[in-house]
């Protein structure tokens, strides 16, 4: 290739201009190309063998996957995957990771054990942890600790410790710009956002444009604008709800004293059955179009790739109630796809 540029007349430094320039076009394409994963749900008793889930990943192109627990057979299957990986420490082990040695058991156990072939990425302190909940207490002294340990074991270079949070925890999201981080949230988020501007790491965040719609369609949101199908922006510059509780939370954040903290949306889906407007046409239409728009950005970070997991990979028959909670797979039980998908 140089020479090729040098025979058509290219000076010394025009060749380095271009290959700089084609060396940071190729990073933006793999960036773009590597912002989508997917959540592996395993509550059901119907579900295939890790194994053959991880295999059901590689064989589609989906190099990130979320696990909400130290599951040993996933972990096993995920040896010299390659896959990307949002490791969560469950609710209900908190209180007990409290304490300083039990976190650095854990991490010992489930992470540094598999360390050498398994990619973790992210730790997950917590899933959707209201503020009102006790455990809401525990969970930045568990991310501390966890850092602590992830030190100790010198791979705090590779993984970073996040906790993943409702939308929910904003008040006036609309317009996007007067999101703020709610009276009875912000004591318990502040903290934790310090946290991770300190240690430069992303916040995790569950966004479900579906349950806005069901709160709200009969007054304000619109199908079109929840299933990226809208035509034209609306007053305050945006086409769908995605971007506006995305923005919504940058928003909060940055009241919050927390601009630098970027957001990595670790769930977000439509279900094809349970409840009003969840149908497979929907389902598919919310998927495709939001595989296809994370590789861009929102209004106010735009040509930012939006790292996001899609929630999830199989239904789940042991979820509990409402109905929707069973509906959310790409892919059914048999591994066969629900929807006719291009990841990645």
């Amino acid at each position: 290739m140089v020479n090729i540029l040098f025979s058509r007349g290219y000076t010394t430094m025009s060749v380095i201009l271009l290959l700089i320039g084609m060396l940071a076009f190729t990073e933006v394409e793999l960036t773009a190309a590597q912002t989508l994963g997917a959540c592996y749900g395993a509550n059901g008793n119907n579900l295939p063998p890790p194994q053959e889930v991880v295999d059901l990943y590689k064989s589609n192109g989906i190099g990130r996957m979320r696990i909400y627990d130290p599951n040993e057979g996933a972990l096993q299957a995920l040896r010299g995957s390659n896959i990307e990986v949002i490791l969560g420490v469950p609710n209900d082990k908190l209180q007990s990771l409290t304490d300083a040695g039990a976190a650095t058991d854990w991490v010992n156990t489930n992470v540094k054990a598999y360390s050498a072939d398994v990619k973790f990425k992210y730790i997950a302190v917590g899933n959707e942890v209201e503020p009102s909940d006790t455990r809401a207490n525990y969970v930045l002294p568990v991310m501390q600790n966890i850092q602590n340990a992830i030190s100790s074991a010198n791979l705090q270079g590779q993984i970073k410790v996040s906790t993943a949070i409702k939308t929910s925890l904003v008040a006036n999201p609309y317009p996007p710009n007067n999101g703020v981080f709610s009276d009875s949230a912000i004591q318990y988020i502040k903290p934790i956002v310090d946290f991770l501007a300190s240690n430069g790491a992303p916040l995790l965040a569950n966004v479900y444009p579906y349950f806005s719609y069901v709160d709200d369609h009969q007054q304000h949101i619109s199908l079109e604008y929840a299933l990226f199908t809208q035509q034209g922006t609306n007053e305050v510059g945006y086409q769908n709800l995605f971007d506006a509780l995305l923005d919504s939370l940058y928003a909060a954040l940055e009241k919050a004293g927390a601009s630098n903290v970027n957001v990595v949306v670790s769930e977000s889906g439509w279900p094809s059955d349970g409840e009003v407007a969840a149908t497979i046409e929907n389902a598919g239409t919310y998927y495709k179009n939001l595989i296809n728009h994370v590789k861009g950005g929102t209004p106010k970070r735009p040509n930012w790739p939006i790292e996001t997991y899609l929630f999830a990979m199989f239904d789940e028959n042991r979820k509990d109630d409402p109905e929707t909670e069973r509906h959310f797979g790409l892919f059914r039980p048999d591994k066969s796809p629900k929807y006719q998908l291009t990841f990645n």
